[in-house]
């Protein structure tokens, strides 16, 4: 069980579900300049990628769900295979709560260096990722972003994983880390909470 959840409830929610945040930070990029992470309140870049079910998936696909979550993971990192089977837990505790949640890999194979490949037994392609997911029994839409990396651009994404959370008129309302620890046993602290709005 994720010892954190995703959104606090909040009764005089306008939009539905509403994110409060607590302070968990991600490390800095080393130069931030030039490629910002979104700004809090900003809208949601459109996406229009491939998933692992050899269907492209946009971001209008996911318009009925009153959350988005968009978890930029790979299958390289040390760190996001650490996050796997939360990341996996957060999908599967909040798909029946309007919560959608789609991976996004970010990265070019051919730009990962081969001492990187020391802590994993495959690659970033789209066909390494529809292996990875199998193995671990992925249960949400993985989509493959490595040819160009446009959608990470626009995101900006400082590590794998980072979360982007966006409520139901996909405005920024968190982004950054999964918890505060990549051992999971030592995790105490979450993000926010996904929950319905209170009735008045």
């Amino acid at each position: 069980m994720i010892p954190t959840c995703l959104l606090r409830r909040c009764a005089a929610s306008v939009c539905g579900a509403l994110l409060i945040l607590i302070s968990v930070s991600i490390a800095d990029a080393d130069d931030e300049s030039a490629h910002p992470t979104l700004a809090i309140g900003s809208s949601a870049p459109n996406f229009c990628l491939p998933g692992i079910d050899g269907k492209d998936h946009c971001l209008k696909d996911y318009a009925a769900s009153k959350v988005l979550v968009l978890a930029f993971i790979c299958n390289h990192c040390p760190t996001s295979q650490l996050y796997e089977t939360r990341i996996k837990q957060l999908a599967a505790d909040y798909k029946d709560k309007g919560v959608a949640l789609v991976a996004i890999e970010p990265n070019n194979p051919n730009a990962v260096r081969l001492n990187e490949m020391g802590y994993t037994d495959v690659g970033d392609s789209l066909d390494d990722m529809k292996v990875r997911a199998e193995y671990r029994h992925f249960t949400f839409p993985y989509l493959y972003d490595g040819a160009d990396q446009k959608i990470a651009t626009a995101y900006g994404p400082t590590a794998t994983p980072h979360l982007f959370i966006f409520d139901s008129d996909r405005k920024l309302r968190y982004d950054g880390r999964v918890d505060n620890n990549m051992r999971e046993p030592l995790a105490k602290a979450g993000l926010v909470y996904i929950d319905e709005p209170e009735e008045d």
